[in-house]
């Protein structure tokens, strides 16, 4: 539609100059003695705008002459920073692919001609760290914050990576506390201190930033779940020669991180310091809280003061879970410990015909041996050594 207008305005442009045209009668007189000429007014204005078009196009001409050995230079120039840009992205684009060492030999590159070559330098680190090569890591970081210090951060961030990815992992804690002095907590920093923390087995501090992790929904809670239990567990190993160093950590810890697999490595721990009244307790606590069978198991593995009062209370679980082998078994070893052979044989006939296993079947042979019956004994050894193979 606007091109239709524009027509039409020309079309009555043209009209309205040619009606000026033929009416205009004036003429213009030019004396240069002994010469005189005379010409219309309209001729006049043609030449005069055709003179004036002429000289401009004249002029234009010239000026373009002139200028084209600074275009072409300038010319020359850009296509040269569009090629530098276009390797500075392609680097980029690689290292994302996962083609490093394409990445690196762009980078190198780009680097080279000069444009950006801090983030240059950044990429081709990154880069060389993917290859495993520290030596062209360090160098290139080492440039990347001469050529831009606020890459100090990120410079410090990679070489942390590295020496994790190195297992020197002292030395990753003392370049990530460097990071934070400089630009304080942040997710990704704490998720490699973590790491390297793990490693050095600090599990003290792997706790700390698990829980500030979880603060900041910077982890998955299962994740979370299975770091804490990890660093929970490793910390009851390393107190498990001090009876009194265990039972202080484990009252110490929030109630909400406890779950069967912690307290199965506690109990562990405690029966090896002949404190089984006590593993027993706190075996009871958490199946009446949450059941889990491999802590049943471990129940009737316990050795105290009392087990007639632990089969009663075992046999009080055993409504709900009739169909745990596990239980079954914990119960024929109780019973057997008691000596109550007929109903340690009656559970442990239970577990084998619920899950046919190594441990019920010796538990079996050694009940059989007790009374006489070395015949059918033999069977189950044999069961079981077949099991083992």
């Amino acid at each position: 539609m606007k091109g239709l207008l524009w027509v039409l305005a020309l079309f009555a442009l043209a009209v309205g100059i040619s009606l000026a045209a033929h009416v205009n009668d004036g003429y213009i007189l030019l004396v240069y003695p002994p010469y005189r000429a005379e010409i219309s007014l309209n001729l006049a204005i043609v030449l005069l705008l055709g003179g004036f078009v002429l000289l401009y196009g004249l002029l234009r001409g010239v000026a373009l002459a002139a200028a084209l050995p600074r275009r072409a230079r300038a010319f020359r120039s850009r296509r040269q920073h569009e090629k530098t840009v276009q390797r500075f992205h392609d680097a980029a684009r690689l290292l994302f692919e996962g083609r490093f060492k394409q990445a690196l030999k762009q980078a190198s590159l780009a680097h080279a001609t000069g444009y950006s070559r801090a983030f240059a330098a950044l990429i081709a680190a990154r880069a060389a760290q993917r290859l495993r090569e520290p030596f062209q890591q360090k160098t290139w970081l080492e440039d990347a914050v001469k050529q831009d210090p606020q890459l100090e951060p990120a410079a410090l961030m990679l070489e942390a990576e590295m020496l994790i990815e190195l297992r020197r992992f002292d030395e990753a804690i003392a370049v990530l506390r460097k990071l934070h002095e400089k630009s304080g907590l942040h997710i990704a920093a704490l998720r490699l201190e973590m790491r390297a923390q793990q490693g050095c087995g600090n599990w003290e501090e792997v706790l700390r930033i698990v829980r500030l992790l979880e603060k900041r929904n910077a982890l998955l809670p299962e994740v979370a779940r299975e770091i804490k239990l990890k660093a929970h567990c490793e910390n009851i190993r390393e107190r498990q020669g001090d009876r009194a160093q265990l039972q202080a950590y484990r009252k110490n810890m929030p109630a909400l991180e406890a779950s069967p697999r912690l307290t199965h490595t506690y109990a562990e721990a405690l029966m090896r310091l002949e404190a089984d009244d006590e593993a027993r307790a706190a075996i009871e606590a958490q199946l009446d809280k949450e059941w889990d069978s491999s802590l049943a198991d471990l129940y009737g593995k316990t050795r105290g003061s009392d087990l007639t009062a632990c089969i009663a209370r075992a046999e009080k679980w055993l409504p709900a879970h009739r169909n745990d082998a596990a239980l079954l078994l914990a119960l024929g070893r109780m019973c057997f410990a008691q000596r109550l052979w007929g109903k340690a044989e009656n559970y442990l006939d239970a577990s084998l015909s619920l899950a046919d296993g190594r441990e019920v079947r010796l538990e079996l042979a050694r009940l059989l041996e007790q009374t006489g019956r070395a015949d059918e004994a033999m069977e189950h050894y044999r069961a079981a050594a077949g099991l083992l193979s």
